[in-house]
């Protein structure tokens, strides 16, 4: 399993914040690594609400995973589950006001499933480069 946490300070209202963030749709804007996303259920962000989002693999492959949102309290905290048959991703985005704008806190937990559970070991390293490709194009979107 991988974890990788990060906090972006935004000038956004928290309710501007929390909509970008809730909706998946918006990943391909600052995950370099999402190559596309696609809603199969609901109309925008909410509760239930299933995306399939495409991540480039290692090389020329590439994955997709279907995520599911669990929990939706808007303008605080959302938590989508991404699961395919090699990965499981839990991402828990966390929305707290500031005086200048709120915070974004983004929490998310790679864990390698089946025959491939042995590369928990290792993930760690990909996905901290991974997470802070994304860290730096969230500052970008949510400045």
């Amino acid at each position: 399993m991988a974890r990788y946490v990060t906090t972006i300070n935004s000038s956004k209202s928290p309710e501007e914040a929390f909509a970008y963030m809730a909706d998946l749709r918006n990943f391909t804007e600052w995950d370099k690594g999402v190559i596309k996303v696609e809603q199969v259920n609901g109309s925008g962000a909410g509760l239930g609400t299933i995306f399939d989002v495409t991540v480039k693999g290692f090389g020329s492959s590439t994955s997709t995973l279907r995520y599911t949102t669990t929990e939706y309290d808007a303008p605080r905290n959302v938590l989508v589950k991404g699961v395919n048959t090699l990965f499981t991703s839990v991402d828990r985005v966390t929305i707290t006001p500031t005086a200048t704008g709120c915070d974004v806190i983004y929490d998310a937990t790679l864990t390698a499933n089946w025959i491939i559970a042995p590369m928990n070991l290792l993930l760690g390293k990909v996905f901290n480069k991974i997470g802070d490709t994304a860290t730096r194009g969230l500052r970008k979107v949510l400045a």
